[in-house]
């Protein structure tokens, strides 16, 4: 049985499996090289990177596979010029471009010859990137790590929605941690899914070991939304998570900017805050229960799919 989709037939990639962009985790060549080798597409989160960064990390990629890779630019980022001018300039052959509309780049991006990705959470954004061009979209459920759309739709329903809405390939994100979940994606429509947190626990992800610790050790009950009304992150449950919510159900709007704004990712990715930093990490956290090196996680992701999608064939006999 194989694996092959029409996102595989899009970005040339012999799985439709993506490793989601994550800032820090995957701010790196390391995670995204080692996806790409196996199979999967890897991914570079641009977002926090300083401009040489971001081209060192290309460049490795590049040096060490043939097989496609993406970056992954937040089009609100300050930088998100500059990260696409470096992209493109540096033949990226897929851009994931999240947190706003691609009209902008989109463009040069074909002028370069690149793939165009673009992250959507409803069925309405999923149409206006659809008009704008893009190649695909990556819908993206409530349950998924980061920032899930302000309307706290669940994968499932939204996947649903979305691929009866485009005619673009659809990936389903959010709450993937393995193959079965993969199968169920494929059998409602998607052409492939992204997985952020289950690729947050490798060794080649670039955050501490604090961090990988705290979400290995999370249930599915573990994580919350906090920054309803402005910016929705899913996280741990933890210090900041419980002063904020706290916070929120007494309504006062002050001290909630004052505890939003004095918490970050960085805080917990980088520095080992785990109580104080903002620890985003999807739902899947509670089904996952050990640290895999990326590649090997692929290999177990594509077994675990074709055993789902037989056991689904042998249903419809």
């Amino acid at each position: 049985m194989t694996l092959q989709t029409p996102l595989t037939r899009l970005l040339g990639t012999r799985y439709p499996i993506i490793q989601g962009g994550m800032s820090w985790a995957s701010s790196n060549a390391a995670l995204a090289l080692a996806v790409s080798r196996a199979g999967g597409l890897g991914v570079i989160a641009a977002g926090p990177m300083y401009p040489e960064a971001l081209r060192a990390a290309i460049r490795a990629v590049r040096a060490g596979t043939e097989a496609p890779y993406a970056v992954n630019i937040p089009l609100y980022n300050k930088r998100a010029q500059e990260h696409m001018d470096i992209a493109l300039a540096e033949g990226v052959p897929v851009i994931i471009a999240s947190q706003g509309g691609p009209q902008k780049h989109i463009g040069r991006a074909r002028d370069a010859g690149a793939k165009w990705l673009q992250v959507i959470a409803s069925p309405e954004h999923a149409a206006k990137a659809e008009a704008a061009g893009v190649d695909a979209v990556i819908a993206v459920g409530l349950e998924a790590g980061g920032h899930p759309g302000p309307d706290e739709i669940g994968l499932q329903v939204l996947l649903r929605a979305v691929v009866r809405r485009v005619s673009v390939p659809v990936v389903a994100a959010g709450g993937i941690a393995d193959g079965a979940g993969i199968a169920a994606a494929l059998c409602l429509g998607a052409a492939g899914a992204q997985l952020g947190t289950r690729f947050l626990l490798t060794p080649e992800a670039g955050v501490c070991d604090a961090y990988k610790d705290a979400v290995l050790a999370a249930g599915v009950a573990d994580t919350t939304l906090v920054g309803r009304g402005r910016s929705p992150v899913r996280m741990l449950r933890n210090a900041f998570a419980r002063d904020y919510l706290a916070a929120e159900h007494g309504g006062d709007l002050a001290m909630l900017e004052t505890l939003f704004a004095g918490s970050s990712l960085k805080q917990a990715a980088f520095d080992g805050d785990v109580q104080g930093g903002k620890v985003e990490a999807g739902q899947s956290a509670g089904l996952i229960d050990s640290l895999q090196p990326a590649g090997a996680v692929v290999e177990q992701l594509v077994a675990q799919t074709r055993e789902a999608l037989r056991r689904a064939a042998l249903l419809a006999e």
